[in-house]
């Protein structure tokens, strides 16, 4: 019976491993920077494209069940929800709720 999970206790623990390491490399060096670097305003831009890149990509180009939704009503999602971001205050959840619920909607409306 082991014998049959032991190809997904390798790739759990090469996993942890390799990302494990670079967690613990960023916050040794995170401790070490200033609030107002440059160094961190740089990485948090960086991190800030990475996180946009990605939303993009799973608008325009989705996978799964998301890409039987039409591409306006992705848009029309993003787009709602991140204008009651702003107008929460800059809320996350609140983004991320809205969008949600009006994609949800929208696909059982469709």
């Amino acid at each position: 019976m082991i014998d049959h999970y032991w190809p997904y206790v390798v790739i759990i623990i090469a996993g942890w491993m390799a990302t494990d390491v670079w967690r613990t490399l960023g916050v040794i060096a995170g401790n070490r920077l200033k609030e107002g670097s440059e160094a961190l305003y740089w990485v948090r831009a960086v991190a800030t494209a990475l996180v946009m890149a990605l939303t993009a990509k799973l608008i325009v180009f989705p996978n799964g069940a998301l890409a039987a939704s039409p591409l306006w009503l992705r848009l029309a999602a993003a787009a709602i929800g991140f204008i009651a971001f702003l107008l929460a205050g800059q809320r996350i959840i609140v983004g991320v709720t809205v969008a949600l619920a009006l994609l949800a909607l929208g696909l059982v409306w469709l």
